[in-house]
């Protein structure tokens, strides 16, 4: 199993979850974040003349997937969600050694959807 954590603009919510189901990944968890990275804040249309660094306002969905689909929910987060530009955000990928439904005690894989 693998765990995808996607840190992006808030925008781009619709477009995962799109990309999710279409995976047959019901399962997800958003959080509304601030961040920066090379952006350090920067948003095109606005003047930027400090050093500082501004956080703007991300989402950070994460969801836990079987290890055969996230390639390609990886491709379809590429494709589908990306503008080109500063800005478009980061997706992590780790190992997952277990997973468990509270409700029926489900182990592994079964306990994901």
């Amino acid at each position: 199993m693998k765990k995808i954590e996607i840190i992006t603009r808030p925008e781009k919510l619709e477009g995962i979850k799109a990309i999710l189901l279409s995976h047959e990944c019901e399962g997800l968890t958003v959080l509304s974040v601030m961040g920066s990275g090379r952006q350090r804040g920067y948003i095109s249309e606005m003047h930027f003349t400090g050093s500082d660094i501004n956080l703007l306002p991300k989402i950070l969905v994460f969801t836990v997937v079987e290890d055969d689909k996230y390639e390609d929910i990886l491709a379809d987060i590429a494709t589908s969600i990306s503008t080109g530009k500063t800005g478009d955000g980061k997706v992590f990928v780790t190992d997952i050694a277990d997973a468990m439904r509270i409700r029926t005690n489900e182990r592994g894989e079964s306990a994901l959807n």
